[in-house]
């Protein structure tokens, strides 16, 4: 990568951990981006040394000592992961026609930049493309012999997208989904009737504000605009976030936590024809989405442990 310069804006999202933002940021030192917009959410109201931490956080981003533009959007409350990170992509596409977006526990392999460079410029024009993701959740099966697939699924532990797919389209409050609930879209969005009824469970949580999430409204607006998603066939982020009590939505370390980073090779070998990989949706739906009530009730209760446990390290 030693001839490679990144032209990209990067965005980095960051909160109160200052370990796993001070290792992402190490490999965004290593890109040297010529832009940094940094969103950071302010600390929580009760939470013992909370504010320390958000400030060590924010210390870091001082550290860059290259030729960069550094623009920041930090809050002073406290706002959610709901309403900070949708509220904090609004702006940076603002400021940016495009961008590679990564969170303070998303750690890229090196190459995870030059592959949404490459992307970012092969695919600007072609509405088709919402996104592109430096995860690979195919558990090292290769799902084509090009360098990267078409999904319907889209992943956003390290990705990169445009100004336009994004103010276009997304609405953190989820208004159009009455109209797709009612109308029973979703089965014809769907091949698998289960898998329809696992998302319509999740966009209507969503909808009712019983997920503090931002990311499934992200999904939500390009399946709706009919667009695929970018995978690399090798998995260039690795989620060093699971498992801790200080985490917003990953408290339960999971299959897909840690994977190995690999590099991509370039140059790129790309598809001919875009068209979604369904072996490739399939697996994941099968491995990483559907689960069984035995499994849900052991994760609902290995959260409220993880959740005691925190309560009694903090008295």
């Amino acid at each position: 990568m030693t001839d490679f310069k990144l032209y990209t804006p990067v965005v980095f999202i960051i909160f109160n951990r200052p370990d796993t933002t001070e290792r992402v940021f190490a490999q965004i030192c290593k890109a040297k981006p010529p832009k940094l917009l940094v969103v950071g959410d302010g600390a929580r109201v009760g939470r013992e040394g909370e504010a320390e931490k958000v400030a060590a956080c924010r210390a870091i981003i001082k550290r860059v000592d290259w030729p960069c533009e550094i623009l920041t959007n930090y809050s002073d409350i406290n706002l959610g992961c709901k309403v900070r990170v949708s509220s904090g992509l609004d702006w940076v596409f603002e400021q940016v026609e495009e961008a590679i977006i990564l969170e303070d526990d998303c750690l890229p392999h090196s190459t995870f930049f030059r592959f949404c460079d490459e992307m970012l410029t092969r695919y600007r024009d072609d509405q088709r493309i919402g996104m592109i993701s430096g995860d690979n959740f195919q558990f090292n099966e290769a799902r084509n012999q090009d360098s990267y697939y078409f999904s319907r699924y889209l992943h956003i532990w390290g990705w990169a997208t445009w100004r336009d797919r994004w103010q276009t389209s997304y609405d953190v409050e989820l208004r159009k989904w009455p109209f797709v609930r009612d109308g029973r879209l979703l089965q014809d969005l769907f091949s698998n009737k289960h898998e329809a009824i696992y998302w319509e469970r999740i966009f209507e949580q969503t909808f009712c504000g019983k997920i503090n999430s931002w990311d499934y409204q992200w999904f939500f607006a390009n399946l709706i605009e009919g667009r695929f998603s970018i995978a690399p066939n090798v998995n260039l982020i690795s989620n060093v976030g699971f498992g801790r009590a200080d985490a917003t939505n990953t408290h339960l370390v999971a299959k897909e936590a840690n994977i190995a980073l690999s590099p991509i090779i370039f140059p790129l070998k790309h598809p001919n024809f875009i068209v979604v990989n369904k072996v490739a949706d399939d697996f994941e739906y099968t491995v990483l989405l559907h689960k069984s009530i035995y499994k849900r009730l052991y994760n609902k209760i290995k959260r409220i442990m993880i959740s005691l446990s925190f309560r009694h390290e903090c008295k």
